[in-house]
């Protein structure tokens, strides 16, 4: 087990008869961290994480989750751990939300008290109402109450804002970052790859069964492309001047009369350049834009499919 890791997944492998779901993906979560893994239908996300729950085997592999093994040590790390499944509050549609939640809470040695998370995630009003006269949202919301309440070291959240409105899936973002700052783990599963940037620490990126992409957000949407930036000038600027004056590697191209495209490394080096340049020219650089790729354009060009179900 690697020091520090709240998962280590080496060469993990799951099979379905003839179809291989997972293909020997290692990769690690470190405690503490909030990690989003990312693929598109069918790539093996749900089948990675459900055996880190202990849900189903693997076909060959190793899996240590807080240093366990989750199929022969399940007793051990279940205790420990909170999930929230895809199918959100499963069978339990007959009961009463708060009721549910103080159930589940009567499981654990050291819960959090239920009337407060509940309070906290929005769900007062519908502590009395059944399961299945809650809406998406608010089913979504208590199963990531059930998860949390027995205080896990570490939360596994599958899609835990699908359904959610806008005020919903903000309250659920900022718990998150909380549980970051109290030292809990996260690893989430999500499509909504603003999410996946706005919260994750860490992004690996699965395509059939395999890892094809690692780092943070803002490695993965500055490697391996360039930068751009846009700006307005007057008609027929010397460009081949601006690009013996901007940094090695960088270009310059008048796209349409006034409107100019700079790539390259965009940093403050090349930024300095441009402005430089056009001081001496004197002209002015108006509507000056840097613009960089989102996790979105990352996830389209390793896939080559669209994030959203």
């Amino acid at each position: 087990m690697i020091e520090g890791a709240a998962v280590e997944i080496d060469t993990l492998v799951r099979r379905y008869g003839p179809r291989t779901a997972v293909d020997g993906i290692s990769l690690q979560v470190r405690r503490g961290e909030v990690f989003a893994l990312l693929g598109p239908n069918g790539a093996g996300k749900t089948t990675t994480v459900e055996i880190c729950e202990g849900l189903r085997p693997q076909s060959s592999g190793t899996v240590r989750v807080l240093g366990c093994d989750p199929i022969t040590e399940g007793a051990r790390l279940r205790p420990r751990i909170g999930v929230m499944l895809q199918d959100g509050v499963g069978g339990y549609t007959g009961a009463r939300a708060g009721e549910l939640l103080r159930l589940f809470a009567a499981y654990a040695t050291n819960p959090l008290p239920p009337d407060a998370l509940l309070a906290q995630l929005g769900l007062s009003e519908v502590a009395d109402v059944q399961v299945r006269r809650l809406s998406g949202g608010q089913k979504q919301r208590l199963s990531l109450a059930l998860a949390l309440v027995n205080r896990p070291e570490l939360v596994f959240l599958d899609e835990p804002t699908a359904g959610m409105d806008p005020q919903a899936r903000r309250t659920t973002w900022e718990l998150i970052g909380r549980l970051r700052t109290e030292g809990v783990t996260v690893v989430l599963t999500t499509h909504l790859l603003d999410e996946a940037e706005q919260l994750a620490d860490t992004v690996v990126l699965i395509d059939a069964g395999v890892v094809v992409a690692a780092g943070t957000p803002a490695e993965l949407t500055h490697a391996g492309t360039e930068g751009q930036v846009r700006f307005r000038s007057p008609v027929g600027l010397a460009v081949d001047g601006l690009r013996a004056a901007l940094p090695t590697g960088s270009d310059v191209f008048e796209q349409e009369p006034g409107r100019y495209l700079v790539t390259g490394e965009v940093n403050p080096q090349l930024l300095a350049a441009l402005t430089a340049w056009c001081a001496e020219q004197g002209v002015f650089a108006e509507d000056l834009a840097v613009q960089r790729r989102s996790l979105e354009d990352v996830f389209l060009e390793l896939t080559g499919q669209d994030p959203r179900p």
